[in-house]
């Protein structure tokens, strides 16, 4: 069975670690800075957001470590950015390579999944080490760490899932990559990332919590950072309401995996 699988998968893994690879390799190509670029990016717009929202309007001042608890919002979100706007025009970047090659056309947008996983776990460890220096960070343990792991697991499977359907879709409507900038910037302020859900009244928080996105945050948050973060627990007295983001990841990834299946057939024809 193991073989099997193993036989099956070995050319998709193969072309999915190239993919990777020359990602990379174009990505910072000609680049004096390089991979400090995508550390850049989030630290600068931390930074505006941070002499804007903290020190001028007070925003999270009640909060203990809240650059921190900010910092590590942008850099989540940052990543669920770049899977969902690069994978966007994944197949269509790719229209010669499918014209002309007969590959698993999943791999395209997986390979940008992973690319951006990279640099998601290099920002992470820039911000663990800020957090170690800094103080505000909780003590950790195993169930810290599996949880985290598990958080980014579900991370990476929403972002590769959101950007699995957008690609397809890209493919028929290319008026989408438009749409989809304003509703991402419109998600960036409905999700808690500038301000704590604190602030936010009751009912509206629970809402905004059913969100995977928000959902991630505030965990990430919770295990990493204060334990005084608002989680599923405080709003609803109760975990059990967990399984609604789960569930919507999950639901997400089936209809991302079936819809993309369905319109594979098509893309040599429309790209």
């Amino acid at each position: 069975m193991l073989s099997v699988i193993k036989s099956r998968y070995r050319y998709p893994i193969i072309l999915l670690r190239q993919m990777v690879i020359t990602d990379f390799k174009l990505r910072y190509q000609g680049s004096v800075l390089g991979y400090l670029w995508s550390l850049i990016k989030p630290l600068a717009l931390f930074g505006i957001l941070y002499l804007v929202f903290v020190k001028f309007l007070k925003i999270g001042a009640d909060i203990e470590g809240f650059p921190i608890y900010l910092l590590l919002g942008i850099v989540l979100w940052t990543y669920f950015t770049e899977v969902t706007s690069q994978g966007v025009r994944a197949i269509l970047d790719k229209d010669e390579l499918i014209r002309k090659v007969n590959f698993p056309r999943y791999v395209i947008v997986l390979s940008t999944a992973v690319s951006a996983l990279i640099n998601l776990v290099l920002n992470l460890i820039v911000v663990l080490v800020i957090m170690f220096l800094t103080g505000f960070m909780v003590e950790t343990g195993w169930l810290n760490l599996l949880i985290v792991a598990f958080l980014i697991v579900e991370l990476f499977v929403f972002s590769f899932s959101v950007a699995l359907i957008l690609s397809a879709l890209y493919v028929k409507f290319r008026d989408l990559i438009y749409i989809w900038e304003v509703v991402l910037q419109a998600a960036f302020y409905a999700t808690p990332i500038l301000y704590p859900l604190s602030m936010v009244p009751t009912n509206v928080a629970k809402v905004m919590l059913m969100n995977p996105m928000a959902q991630i945050i505030q965990d990430f948050r919770y295990w990493l950072i204060t334990p005084d973060t608002v989680t599923f627990e405080q709003l609803f007295g109760s975990g059990l309401y967990r399984i609604i983001p789960f569930a919507i990841t999950l639901l997400t990834a089936i209809v991302a995996l079936w819809y993309f299946r369905k319109r594979t057939m098509y893309f040599a024809e429309e790209v």
